[in-house]
């Protein structure tokens, strides 16, 4: 993608320090966007911040935790207040369970839906509310995560992309086919998808449900017998 496509935008990513929000960070400041990194980790939204910046781009981190509808709304004000507008949010809303369906407890279940589900809903009805020229991409859990708890969740977030099509809000989502390797190389295809549905070119793109196969990441046996340079 040309560094202008994106110039002047400003868009906020959810757990942009870490996952899948790294690479999608990175990937919108290389096209000229404005990128505020938000999280739970001052520390790691900073260092992340840098590393953007020193590779040429703009990024600002944000401590927020967007499972709690008011802390987002605090957030959300402080990005007008520094730039007096904001374009987009890609909302990570990908947390995954630590083990089987059946030995989740009420708490754990809980804090998945959380994360998952109750932010995306939040984020939207403040976006429709005081930003509603604001476009969202939702990145949903992840399609290799077959537990029953994934389909209520996946679900929801389905039933929410779709009817907001219908209430003319900009809101799509992308579903890759497994969880972030935690490197750019195999992870870069994601990142694509996001990035085409941030254009403004494609603003009329609304309701989309993408899911995108993302390339097996080797095995550290098989990078140790068949090292590839990284960049």
């Amino acid at each position: 993608m040309q560094p202008s496509r994106l110039q002047g935008q400003i868009i906020a990513v959810t757990s942009g320090d870490q996952g899948y929000g790294r690479v999608i960070s990175s990937a919108l400041a290389l096209a000229g966007a404005n990128v505020v990194l938000i999280g739970a980790n001052a520390e790691t939204l900073s260092a992340y911040a840098s590393k953007i910046e020193q590779s040429g781009g703009t990024a600002v981190p944000l401590k927020a935790d967007v499972s709690v509808p008011l802390d987002w709304l605090s957030a959300q004000n402080r990005m007008l207040d520094i730039f007096g507008a904001l374009h987009g949010i890609v909302h990570l809303a990908d947390k995954r369970a630590h083990g089987q369906f059946t030995l989740l407890s009420e708490a754990e279940w809980m804090d998945l839906f959380n994360c998952n589900v109750k932010s995306s809903v939040a984020i939207t009805q403040i976006m429709q509310r005081r930003l509603p020229g604001t476009w969202l991409t939702i990145v949903g859990p992840h399609l290799d995560e077959t537990g029953l708890q994934a389909y209520p969740q996946r679900g929801a977030l389905r039933g929410l992309v779709e009817q907001a099509a219908a209430e003319e809000l900009r809101l799509n989502m992308v579903l890759p086919s497994r969880a972030s390797s935690g490197e750019d190389r195999y992870d870069q295809p994601l990142a694509e998808a996001v990035l085409t549905l941030a254009v403004p070119e494609l603003q009329h793109l609304r309701g989309s449900i993408l899911e995108i196969p993302m390339p097996a990441v080797p095995s550290r046996r098989d990078q140790e017998i068949n090292p590839v340079n990284r960049t």
